[in-house]
């Protein structure tokens, strides 16, 4: 596929990046109708940074302190991505929630891996939570962005099975291979167009 055809895509992470690895991974394909093009961290040292070097992508780091308000952050953020030519954008790992207003700018061209299936388990500690609850089936969600946390319109799913004595070690291990899938097939699905449009569901 021609790169000028792909859709221009940027990451933003906080840590270590297995998910963006997954989509650097998938973009390497021949046929994958996406391309990474820049990759912004909040923290210096994530090792994203190192995985989008290492694949030949501009990466940047925009600590959170180095800004006077969250305003200016996300304002540095959206002029980097734009820049670049960043027609969409994931969430990979990033661990900061995004005002109402970033999310409104970028509103059906930014999505998110939760490690629940939505929309059970909202927010963080969601291996624990499912041990808690006594689920039979855990798992992992891409959806939307909406200012509300986790609550955007759902792109897909994968189910892992919780096993008798898992920890919660090891469900977040079963279910982060499920994300490595999970992520590149949503993203494949919105750069085709073969994804519904969103708006008119939350």
């Amino acid at each position: 596929m021609n790169t000028e055809a792909r859709l221009p895509v940027g990451v933003m992470i906080s840590g270590r990046g297995s998910n963006l690895q997954a989509l650097l991974d998938a973009c390497k394909g021949a046929d994958f109708p996406a391309r990474i093009v820049l990759v912004i961290s909040d923290r210096a040292g994530a090792l994203g940074l190192e995985r989008a070097r290492d694949a030949g992508v501009d990466a940047k780091t925009y600590p959170r302190g180095d800004f006077a308000s969250r305003e200016a952050f996300e304002n540095a953020i959206t002029g980097a991505f734009e820049a670049a030519g960043v027609e969409f954008i994931c969430l990979a790992g990033f661990m900061r929630l995004l005002s109402a207003d970033f999310v409104a700018h970028w509103r059906d061209r930014l999505i998110n891996i939760h490690p629940s299936l939505l929309p059970a388990f909202k927010g963080l500690d969601t291996h624990e939570r499912a041990l808690a609850a006594g689920v039979k089936e855990h798992g992992c969600s891409v959806h939307y962005v909406r200012p509300e946390m986790d609550s955007g319109p759902i792109l897909g799913q994968a189910a892992v099975p919780v096993l008798p004595g898992d920890s919660a070690e090891s469900l977040a291990a079963r279910v982060l291979a499920a994300e490595h899938e999970l992520y590149p097939r949503c993203l494949r699905q919105i750069a085709e167009g073969s994804s519904s449009a969103p708006a008119s569901l939350g």
